[in-house]
């Protein structure tokens, strides 16, 4: 089975984790901190803009990938897809704008990243249950 779908998304979030790495590359070099934040609270929240993708896309990039596998229909693959990258943009411009602190962008964006894993995990149990049960010819 192809997997075209889930590749696409977990691209693209791999692309925008290496653009904010980058992002703090960029930090260190411009401030001469190797390691740590060394203070700096521009460098301590690229780290952590880029840090919260790398905790959050695992999940959300395996759960997709498994439902596409399960045959979750590709609108609905698209749609989530869709869903969290925009999700993810929305969080590390909030948190950066907003300094760490409360901004829209990082609630919505947050929210959206949250919602999308759960949607995910609800969708994968229940295919789980019905293929238990017997609703499910694999």
């Amino acid at each position: 089975m192809s997997v075209v779908i889930s590749g696409l998304y977990i691209s693209l979030t791999a692309i925008l984790m290496v653009a904010l790495a980058m992002r703090v590359v960029k930090l260190r070099r411009k401030h001469k901190i190797g390691l740590g934040s060394g203070d700096n609270k521009e460098l301590e929240l690229a780290t952590r803009v880029h840090a919260n993708l790398v905790e959050n896309a695992p999940f959300a990039m395996v759960l997709l990938l498994v439902a596409e596998l399960n045959g979750l229909s590709a609108i609905y693959l698209h749609l989530l897809g869709v869903i969290w990258i925009f999700g993810r943009i929305l969080h590390a411009v909030g948190l950066t704008r907003g300094r760490g602190g409360y901004h829209l962008g990082r609630f919505w964006g947050g929210l959206l990243s949250w919602l999308v894993i759960l949607i995910l995990a609800i969708v994968n149990l229940v295919h789980f249950i019905l293929g238990s049960m017997g609703y499910l010819i694999s």
